[in-house]
C-alpha cells in the first residue's frame, strides 16, 4: 500500500511537473514554442521507457523536473542582486547538467557493486566466523544470469564460510533462464558451511506473468545445494544457528513470531537471522537473536527518499549497522534493484561480516 501511494503520487507529481519543464524548456533561445517542448519532453521520455522501461523514464522526468524547479528558484534569487544576462538561460542549462550528473552518478551506483565490510564479536563459544550476505540481486534488473554468477565468483574470492541470501534473489521480470544460471553458480560455490537463502516478498512472484512459478525457483535453489530456511533453522558444526524467516507483508498471519521461531533454540549457542524486510526490531532485540540481517530497502534507493520507510513505519531501518540490547542488526542496500537503475546516497554492495568470539582471559 505504501509503494502503491508513493507510486500515485509520483505520477500526479509528474503530470503537474511536465506543465512545468514545457514551460521552462519553451524558454530556450532555439525552441519555437510550448508545443515544440512538450514534444521534446514525450520524445525523451519515449526514448527512456523503451531503453530502461516506464519506472525509470518516470524517476529521470521527476528529477529533471525538480532540478529545473531548483534552478529557476535560484536564478529568480539571483537575478534580483545581480545583473545576470537574459540572453542565457542559466535555469535551463544548469538544471541539464545537474540531471545528468546526478542521474549518471545515480546509474553508476546502482549498476556496480563494492564490497562492505563489518566486523563483530560476541562472547558466545564460537569460532571465527566469515559471513557473506547477498540481497535484492532481483535477477535481471541490473544483471542477468551470467553477471549474477561474475559477482559470486567475486564474492568466493573472499573465501567466506558461508553465504546468506537475504531475499528477492529473483523479481516479477527475471526469466527462467536466468534464475537458473543464477542458481547453479551459486551450487558451484565451495564454502565450507554452504549457502542459506530465506524468500523476500518479490520471490514467489506477485502476477504470475514470469515465465517459471515458485515451485520452480525452489526445486532449482535445491537442486543446486541451497538450503531453503521458511520460518526454519538449522545448527551448524554444532556452535551456530542460521534462521530463515518468512517475509512478513507475503506470509502474513502464518509466519511465526521470532519467540515462536527460536523456542527450542540453545541460546548458548550464535543464533544468526535472516529476514528480508527490517521491520521487526522490537521482538528480535527483546528474542535470543545475535545477529539479524535483512535487505529489502535498498539502502533508501535515492536522495530524498532515503528515510521514507522509517517515517511511516514501514521500516525499522534504512541501512546500515546498529546494535540494540545485546543483538547486532545489518541492512544491506542490496547487490542490485527493484526495476530502478538509480540509487543516490547508497550504491550496490555485497556484505562480508566477520564474528569474532571475545577472548576470555583466564
Amino acid at each position: 500500500m505504501i509503494w502503491f501511494i508513493m507510486f500515485l503520487g509520483a505520477i500526479i507529481a509528474t503530470i503537474l511537473g511536465i506543465f512545468y519543464l514545457v514551460n521552462s524548456i519553451a524558454k530556450f533561445k532555439y525552441i519555437k514554442n510550448r508545443l515544440m517542448a512538450f514534444f521534446i519532453v514525450l520524445i525523451t521520455f519515449v526514448f527512456f521507457f523503451i531503453t530502461l522501461e516506464w519506472i525509470n523514464a518516470l524517476t529521470i522526468t521527476i528529477y529533471t523536473t525538480l532540478f529545473f524547479m531548483i534552478f529557476g528558484a535560484i536564478m529568480k534569487i539571483l537575478k534580483k542582486r545581480f545583473n545576470i544576462p537574459e540572453n542565457i538561460h542559466w535555469q535551463g542549462w544548469l538544471a541539464i547538467a545537474a540531471s545528468l550528473l546526478y542521474l549518471g552518478a545515480g546509474y553508476y551506483l546502482c549498476v556496480t557493486v563494492v564490497e562492505k565490510y563489518y566486523s563483530l564479536s560476541t562472547d558466545k563459544s564460537i569460532p571465527p566466523l566469515k559471513i557473506a550476505l547477498i540481497a535484492d540481486s532481483h535477477i535481471g534488473t541490473t544483471f542477468d544470469g551470467d553477471g549474477f554468477a561474475k559477482h559470486i565468483k567475486t564474492i568466493q574470492a573472499t573465501n567466506p564460510d558461508l553465504l546468506l541470501i537475504a531475499g528477492d534473489f529473483v523479481d516479477d521480470s527475471s526469466k527462467k533462464a536466468d534464475m537458473e544460471i543464477a542458481c547453479k553458480a551459486l551450487g558451484q560455490l565451495n564454502l565450507k558451511y554452504g549457502v542459506f537463502y530465506c524468500y523476500g516478498n518479490h520471490d514467489e512472484g506477485y502476477f504470475n506473468h514470469r515465465d517459471f512459478t515458485a515451485e520452480d525457483l525452489e526445486k532449482s535453489l535445491l537442486k543446486n545445494g541451497i538450503k531453503i530456511l521458511a520460518d526454519e533453522y538449522t545448527l551448524i558444526n554444532d556452535s551456530f544457528y542460521v534462521v530463515g524467516r518468512l517475509d512478513k507483508n507475503i506470509s502474513g498471519s502464518f509466519r511465526k513470531s521470532i519467540d515462536e521461531l527460536l523456542n527450542e533454540v540453545d541460546s548458548n549457542k550464535y543464533i544468526i537471522v535472516m529476514d528480508h524486510e527490517p521491520n521487526d526490531y522490537d521482538a528480535e532485540a527483546n528474542s535470543i537473536s545475535d545477529l539479524v540481517v535483512s535487505g529489502h530497502t535498498h539502502g533508501g534507493q535515492m536522495i530524498p527518499i532515503r528515510h521514507i520507510g522509517e517515517l511511516v513505519g514501514a521500516n525499522d531501518a534504512t541501512y546500515g549497522y546498529e546494535k540494540i540490547n545485546a543483538t547486532d542488526f545489518i541492512v544491506t542496500s542490496g547487490i542490485s534493484d527493484w526495476a530502478l537503475k538509480f540509487k543516490t546516497g547508497t550504491r550496490s554492495e555485497y556484505v562480508i561480516i566477520n564474528i569474532n568470539p571475545n577472548i576470555k582471559e583466564d
